[in-house]
């Protein structure tokens, strides 16, 4: 009987990293200055950052960040298996979840977003610098 309950236990832990980190991630776009509007190619998006979105660990998508008076900036966000990740799945192993395995890589659970958060400085488009040095008195 015993045996039974400790066998039952190991296969409800199976996808330890599904369980504990879940397959959703918070990701964080911080610009310099604030305020510049996000897009991804996997259809988020915010009109003035700081902002931060829920989506899959497992994204990879392109990010592209504006602002009136500053160039487009243009990115890629990707993920990799993180040390929680890793954590949970070495559960899997020791557990002997080989379920949870699957689940775990299927999910994306074992990844973060990578780079999170995104911070960029954005830099000022040339014709504003030009406005800028033009509105200073000239000695």
């Amino acid at each position: 009987m015993r045996i039974l309950v400790v066998a039952g236990l190991c296969l409800a832990l199976g996808g330890c990293a599904t369980v504990t980190r879940g397959s959703n991630d918070t990701w964080t776009v911080n610009t310099e200055p604030s305020g510049a509007a996000v897009k991804t190619t996997n259809q988020f998006f915010c009109e003035a950052t700081p902002c931060t979105f829920k989506m899959p660990r497992k994204s990879e998508f392109d990010v592209t960040i504006t602002k009136a008076g500053y160039k487009a900036w243009t990115g890629h966000v990707t993920h990799h298996v993180s040390g929680a990740g890793g954590a949970g799945m070495a559960g899997n192993v020791l557990v002997g979840g080989l379920i949870g395995i699957g689940v775990d890589a299927y999910s994306g659970a074992m990844n973060d977003l990578v780079p999170n958060p995104l911070s960029v400085t954005l830099e000022k488009a040339e014709g504003e610098e030009k406005h800028a040095s033009a509105a200073e008195p000239s000695r």
